[in-house]
């Protein structure tokens, strides 16, 4: 038996992610294949066709999430059908990923779900959503009524976290380089649309005189200062993106470097960070009318180097899912 797949043979172009006919992976005892019917596109798959990705090993399936339904869990963790969403622990770097009709992780790393939304909707929120959730509750703390501030506001995260914010009370400032994205952004909801032309400490200030309480940084290490410079004593930035392709401060000199009394923390996660219940209820948040995903287009399979020529070129206004 076969299937379809995206494979990296090294890094390479868009055109380097080859289709190609596969083995079904057979899954082991602790181990569970799922058939995939949507995942979504991620820059961590950027970074690793840029060959920038540590811990990669090629020729790879890339992806580094999944939704689908069990095919077969060897070890019984899940029954035949159930629909999952799988995510990160090694997919599509140490091990094959998300690209392709079926792929076989870890059952640790499987977190089961019950929705009637269409496949093209549950494959935009895996990963989306853990990084969100994670930002906002591990990362920041955020809570009712403080103003936040997201860096990188069209970013398939930076609208998730929009939206879950809103839906927690607070008052929500957003980023975006190009005016005609700032709609967007006050469909979701955001309060504030701020243009950004590399320095808005001032614009956030003309808003919020004392900064913000709560920052997430999507953008990365370029302007990772001035988000710090916008935020209040006693405020916190958290560092979960980095859309610029950037993350490392060189020379860091923290005096320097950080305002007086401001904090700097970071999130990045694993599945197990999205908790069962928190998936359920975003969907059934989704389900009810309540909530939105964030998504800007589908494709197919055959469309995988279409969907990182957009990604790359940042013409996303929130997530690419793929079909297979």
């Amino acid at each position: 038996m076969t299937m379809r797949a995206v494979v990296l043979e090294a890094p390479g172009p868009p055109e380097a992610l080859q289709i190609r006919e596969l083995p079904i992976p057979e899954p082991r005892p602790g181990w569970v294949l799922i058939r995939v019917r949507a995942f979504g596109v991620n820059r961590s798959e950027l970074h690793t066709r840029f060959g920038l990705a540590e811990g990669v090993t090629f020729p790879r399936v890339p992806g580094i999430e999944a939704t689908g339904v069990v095919a077969a869990a060897p070890g019984g963790e899940f029954p035949i059908g159930q629909q999952v969403a799988t995510m990160m622990g090694g997919m599509g770097r140490t091990f094959d990923g998300g690209y392709a009709e079926y792929t076989c992780v870890p059952a640790a790393q499987v977190i089961p779900f019950h929705s009637t939304l269409d496949w093209s909707i549950l494959g935009a929120v895996p990963e989306m959503l853990q990084t969100a959730y994670g930002s906002l509750t591990v990362g920041l703390d955020a809570q009712p009524g403080q103003t936040l501030l997201i860096r990188g506001g069209t970013s398939s995260v930076g609208m998730a976290t929009a939206v879950l914010a809103k839906d927690r009370g607070l008052t929500v400032i957003s980023t975006t380089r190009r005016p005609d994205r700032a709609a967007v952004l006050t469909a979701l909801g955001v309060d504030h649309v701020i243009i950004d032309d590399g320095e808005i400490a001032p614009k956030v200030r003309e808003i919020i005189p004392a900064g913000v309480e709560v920052a997430l940084e999507l953008v990365g290490t370029p302007t990772l200062p001035d988000t710090l410079r916008a935020t209040a004593i006693h405020g916190v930035v958290c560092f979960s993106g980095l859309l610029s392709n950037q993350w490392i401060v060189k020379d860091f000199y923290p005096i320097g470097y950080l305002p007086r009394g401001v904090r700097l923390t970071a999130y990045g996660g694993e599945a197990s960070d999205l908790p069962a219940d928190v998936l359920q209820a975003f969907l059934d948040g989704v389900a009810a009318g309540r909530l939105t995903v964030p998504i800007y287009r589908t494709y197919t399979l055959d469309e995988i180097a279409t969907a990182h020529v957009d990604m790359e070129a940042n013409n996303a206004t929130g997530k690419l899912v793929v079909l297979p």
